[in-house]
């Protein structure tokens, strides 16, 4: 039932260890690359609760959750197909605009076909069953943004795709690698959406013909009355994707200048490509990381609780950001990624398995989605003020927002220890 997220994940791996660079070929200057990054949260607080709202009162033939898999996945492969060849486009504006509107088309289809995946495990496991089943996703999303993260790095250097090209243009292993992961992505989802069959019980039917109200007051309504849990939870996730979101756009210019030694300004030659190569190496190393340590991670929960397992590996992230400052060997940045992939196995995983316990069965959906402003809500705030933080209290030294995110990281650690987890006595 997860196996299409291996190419959702596929796909935001491309987008993760690439956008930058892409809108950087295209001149974005790197105080910027917050604003653009905006897409993806706003999008994804916008989209994802509606996508839970109308999920949970969808009934089709092929279910509640997989016509919105399907749709999200051909709106995916679209787009990244587009976002290379944003250059091509040039006759009707700046590819730098059309770089930014093809990132937000990317992020919406990304969300369309995301935010099902998590009800649809809460949907079909018992209470007993979600920590191993949201494990089993999240070792799925690991491969697949192992295989993304890597495959322009491995175009270039294994197989001789160019991996320069003229200013203002995509190297073609960036290219084809997106061409693959739009491929991935469509095939990932229709193996789920043809495999997978879903059982709506009529209690489902029964609660969901009780709600007087519809649309958006119905999702409003259930906003004001979310479960403590979530509540509680949302702080921890505050923080954590404060700590993501800056990974995600300032480790190729943090590396490129703090490893690499490169000029700020300097984003079109080969040394910079590099730099930009091996971020997706590293980012597959943590991909990788998280995909083993989230098969240890029902077994570790069973030991040590959801709560404190979820703390300890928060930790371990926080560690491997800050030590990122420490590191002037590139090959040296593999040894914190093992701290950060710790910490994203843990963030996909724990917050679901402990949140799915405190919703009403008959709402997964909606609350999933609603879950997800507690994602995007950081990642907003950074994007609007991450930029200028770079650039005039970090001088353009994008090593500091890396050092940033550690201690954020370090503080939603903190955070879970006063979560509510109503399913504690089961733990696995």
């Amino acid at each position: 039932m997860s196996f299409g997220f291996l190419g959702i994940q596929f796909g935001f791996a491309l987008q993760n260890g690439n956008a930058s660079r892409i809108l950087q070929t295209f001149g974005a200057d790197v105080e910027h690359l917050s604003w653009f990054w905006l897409a993806a949260p706003l999008t994804g607080m916008i989209v994802q609760p509606i996508i839970g709202y109308y999920s949970d009162k969808t009934w089709t033939a092929l279910g509640r959750r997989r016509p919105f898999f399907l749709a999200g996945a051909i709106l995916a492969s679209v787009a990244l197909i587009f976002m290379p060849n944003a250059s091509a486009l040039i006759a009707i504006l700046p590819p730098l605009y059309i770089g930014a509107g093809i990132l937000m088309i990317m992020d919406t289809s990304f969300n369309i076909a995301m935010e099902p995946f998590r009800a649809l495990v809460a949907d079909l496991l018992p209470s007993e069953q979600r920590t191993l089943g949201f494990s089993i996703q999240t070792f799925l999303i690991g491969i697949g943004a192992v295989i993304g993260s890597w495959m322009p790095y491995a175009f270039a250097e294994w197989f001789g795709i160019a991996k320069t090209a003229a200013p203002g243009q995509v190297p073609d292993n960036v290219t084809y690698s997106f061409y693959i992961g739009a491929i991935v992505f469509l095939i990932t989802i229709l193996w789920t959406v043809m495999s997978t069959k879903e059982f709506p019980p009529e209690e489902y039917k029964k609660e969901a013909e009780k709600e007087q109200l519809s649309g958006m007051r119905q999702i409003a309504r259930d906003f004001a009355r979310m479960p403590k849990t979530m509540k509680q939870l949302g702080l921890v996730q505050f923080f954590s994707w404060f700590a993501l979101f800056s990974m995600w756009v300032f480790t190729t210019p943090a590396v490129a200048t703090h490893v690499y030694g490169l000029d700020i300004n300097d984003t079109s030659s080969e040394t910079y490509q590099n730099a930009g190569n091996w971020v997706g190496i590293i980012f597959g190393v943590y991909n990788g990381v998280s995909a083993i340590y989230a098969l240890l991670l029902p077994a570790i929960a069973l030991k040590f609780g959801r709560k404190r397992t979820h703390a300890l590996s928060l930790v371990a992230g926080g560690i491997g950001l800050i030590s990122i400052y420490f590191i002037k060997e590139p090959n040296m940045l593999l040894l914190p990624m093992i701290g950060i992939g710790i910490a994203w196995a843990s963030i996909l995983a724990m917050p679901y398995a402990i949140l799915a316990g405190a919703i009403p069965i008959h709402k997964m959906g909606i609350y999933m989605g609603v879950f997800n402003f507690f994602i995007t809500l950081p990642q907003i705030i950074n994007g609007v003020i991450g930029g200028p933080i770079v650039k005039y209290l970090y001088n353009n030294q994008a090593i500091y927002a890396l050092i940033m995110a550690g201690l954020f990281m370090l503080i939603a650690a903190v955070s879970v220890i006063f979560v509510e987890d109503k399913d504690d006595h089961i733990k696995a």
